[in-house]
């Protein structure tokens, strides 16, 4: 496995580096096939699963072979990535599809789909000797890393945008111990100081590590596994600094290509319409053009996608697309997959609402067999649940005052009956 510039093939000096020196794209790490047995890796993964050992446990680290080597004395990981595909059938109804699974990425250690590549840059930071992680973030990505760098000693810092992030997201991110710096502007202001530090005095953990890629690219593994290797037509997921989908990607490629799988599923990638500078590049067959992102899907908040030449890349190997949605279509795509059982932050719900749309204008077959993704936990936002409920949204969920609780049992069961 080799790291490389993901546009002129360049070979980086620096192993740690964030993006080419000669033409300043972003880094990424490749494979060689030919290197692979698939039926040992497809051991492997099952027998791991019956380990006891915390790397086996893991959904990443389980499959190790795929990943760039780092000293096992130094992977530091919280049973990441073993995360469950759930039938949806009143997301299925929703969307117009006969059948829908969601893969649940909330259901990690801090309850979003970051974890599966922080394990792998943080292990790589502690391999090195790191002593600060850094990162921008709108919550997610800011709870991970902070979790991991405290499990691997690590100092963390956070530079967040001061408006426009879930207080439940702060909370996880200060209780896990790292150091929150509050800066004025958005996501994109945030990660633009970062990206300016100087990654050989600091480790920086967002998706333009190439290290987060190389763990965020097991999601598909673990679909793949789930579904007992069979890819299915259609992966559908939230688009916002479009690390995800480059991951998403490069996973199903990869397992093409060893043999794990027969086929590469297409992918959707659905932004908020008031953060789709991707969707709007994509409509218009031109490179992407920053915008000032307003959604209330606050995880995907994003104007300027860091990884967006890599997204499309991999969008365009599969024969997908990409879209945006507006907030209403997050929301009731939201209240229905809670309708499922499952519970989703806002931005998860932009699959499901791309979905539907993709439905409609015949995009997507009725008959396909779809899996949306679902990139974080209900509880990393619940002021935007709680508003929805006190709304006059056409699912919401109003609290019940001042009624009989017998006569409205019975009305209950008649109305189940």
């Amino acid at each position: 496995m080799r790291l490389r510039c993901s546009a002129c093939d360049a070979v980086p000096a620096d192993p740690d580096a964030l993006a080419c020196a000669a033409c300043g794209e972003l880094l990424a790490f490749e494979l060689d096939p030919a290197r692979y047995d698939a039926y040992a890796i497809e051991a492997n993964a099952r027998l791991r699963r019956a380990s006891i050992d915390p790397r086996d446990r893991s959904g990443v680290w389980r499959f190790r072979e795929l990943l760039p080597p780092i000293d096992e004395n130094a992977i530091t990981t919280l049973r990441e990535g073993d995360v469950p595909l759930i039938d949806g059938p009143r997301g299925a109804a929703h969307a117009g599809v006969e059948r829908l699974a969601y893969l649940h990425l909330g259901m990690n250690p801090t309850a979003s789909f970051k974890d599966a590549g922080m394990t792998v840059a943080v292990s790589r930071a502690r391999e090195r000797g790191a002593r600060v992680a850094v990162c921008a973030s709108t919550g997610n990505t800011a709870a991970s890393m902070a979790a991991y760098a405290a499990r691997a000693g690590i100092s963390a810092v956070v530079i967040a945008p001061v408006d426009g992030i879930s207080a439940a997201k702060v909370a996880q991110t200060l209780d896990y111990g790292a150091h929150v710096v509050a800066v004025e502007g958005d996501f994109d202001d945030a990660l633009r100081a970062v990206r300016a530090l100087n990654p050989a005095t600091v480790a920086v953990v967002n998706s333009v590590n190439p290290y987060r890629i190389e763990g965020q690219k097991t999601a598909a593994l673990v679909l793949l596994e789930q579904r007992g290797w069979r890819a299915p037509d259609w992966v559908v997921m939230p688009g916002g600094n479009l690390g995800n989908a480059s991951a998403f990607g490069k996973g199903f490629r990869e397992a093409h290509a060893i043999g794990l799988t027969q086929r590469i599923p297409r992918l959707a990638v659905v932004q908020a319409s008031g953060a789709a500078p991707f969707a709007q590049a994509w409509r218009e067959h031109r490179d992407l053009v920053p915008v000032k992102a307003e959604t209330d899907a606050t995880a995907i908040r994003i104007g300027a996608p860091a990884s967006w030449k890599k997204a499309r890349a991999e969008v365009r190997a599969s024969a997908g697309t990409v879209l945006d949605v507006g907030d209403d279509e997050i929301a009731e795509a939201r209240a229905t997959i809670g309708r499922d059982g499952v519970g989703c932050e806002p931005a998860s719900a932009a699959s499901l609402a791309g979905l539907r749309r993709l439905v409609a204008d015949g995009s997507i077959a009725r008959d396909a067999d779809v899996v949306c993704v679902l990139t974080g936990h209900v509880l990393k936002d619940t002021a935007y649940a709680a508003r929805y409920h006190a709304s006059g949204a056409p699912q919401a969920n109003a609290i019940v005052r001042g009624v009989e609780l017998a006569d409205y049992l019975n009305l209950l069961l008649l109305a189940r009956a």
